[in-house]
């Protein structure tokens, strides 16, 4: 099999924002930063105002809640191109990144449906069964749905941090599954869980609060959805650490037998991606910065290579970020629609 072009950290295509905007922190929480909802939201407006709720039925009773938006519904002609936009953990379908992105697209003349993993947005009292990063089987569903119900158009798939992960192994399963996918593009997407993890406990502890507060949050709605079946949740929610939490998770209610285990059930790295060459009329491509504070770039060294991967490697962008100061789409915005064409 031959290698994957693996762009050298600041070969081209790169991203060199102001020297101001260059701190990998500030790249990594600008992106979502609540002051910014309201100029991003009123850029995104086309993209709301076209947009309805669809529950998508992924197969042995799984539903998953999207937001579609077509041209045809602010009356422009109808598209022959769909993109299903994925976010990242605790995000959701309205996570600033994936408007911005939609609307990128959108204004391209895309039809966008921004996908909810379950237990995300306001979809959990759709599914009995607790989220877990492994539930890949209703992801793949979920998509190969979206097109059967876009019959006729380019499919073409983005996703964000574990939203890049789900990208990645539904492209890997693509073939399999019937889904001709066309494109696909994940940004800073989970490689090795186990390492994300630590990354999490040990790194900066705003982000382990942040992700903390925002899964209590999420599993308190959980238990509010399904009172009868989740009360034992406050065992869960007293916890302190990401680790301690994703442990009782995994195995109380994922049926996993050890943290590792589940762990390395979403991993990407190993021969995980070979099958992605069952699809070789994709292009996919990894976007990663080497400054990241979350993913560990060095993963890259583990991930299978098929000849239709392309792997970006930035000097700088943080997790998620890439934030140029740009008042319209920023750096990642351009590559993705780039990636798309």
């Amino acid at each position: 099999m031959r290698p994957a072009r693996v762009l050298k950290v600041g070969s081209s295509p790169d991203f060199v924002p102001p020297r101001r905007l260059r701190h990998h922190h500030l790249q990594s929480i600008y992106a979502s930063l609540p002051m910014r909802r309201r100029a991003v939201e009123r850029r995104c407006r086309p993209l709301l105002d076209a947009s309805h709720d669809l529950l998508v039925e992924c197969g042995e009773g799984v539903r998953l809640l999207a937001h579609v938006a077509t041209q045809s519904q602010l009356g422009r002609a109808p598209s022959d191109r769909l993109a299903v936009l994925l976010h990242g953990w605790e995000g959701s379908a309205h996570s600033l990144y994936l408007l911005s992105l939609g609307q990128t697209l959108f204004d391209a003349g895309y039809d966008v449906a921004r996908l909810n993993l379950r237990d995300h947005g306001d979809s959990h009292h759709l599914n009995q069964e607790i989220f877990h990063s492994c539930r890949i089987a209703e992801v793949v569903g979920a998509v190969r749905h979206l097109q059967d119900a876009h019959a006729g158009q380019r499919l073409c798939i983005a996703g964000f941090s574990l939203g890049g992960n789900f990208s990645l192994r539904v492209a890997a399963r693509a073939a399999r599954a019937g889904i001709d996918v066309s494109r696909v593009v994940a940004v800073c997407p989970v490689l090795d869980p186990e390492h994300t993890l630590v990354r999490l406990e040990s790194g900066w502890a705003l982000y382990r609060g942040y992700f903390v507060w925002k899964w209590r949050r999420s599993l308190r709605k959980k238990q509010l959805a399904w009172p009868q079946l989740y009360a034992s949740l406050d065992d869960i929610l007293r916890l302190g650490t990401l680790t301690d939490m994703t442990d009782q998770l995994a195995c109380r209610f994922g049926g996993y037998p050890s943290l590792q285990e589940y762990l390395r059930g979403y991993a990407i790295v190993g021969p995980a991606l070979e099958t992605l060459a069952e699809s070789p009329q994709a292009r996919i491509r990894i976007i990663l910065a080497s400054d990241d504070p979350i993913i560990p770039v060095g993963d890259l060294e583990r991930v299978a290579r098929p000849p239709n991967l392309e792997i970006t490697v930035t000097r700088f962008g943080g997790h998620c970020g890439f934030y140029d100061g740009a008042a319209g789409p920023g750096w990642v915005e351009r590559e993705v629609l780039k990636s798309f064409s």
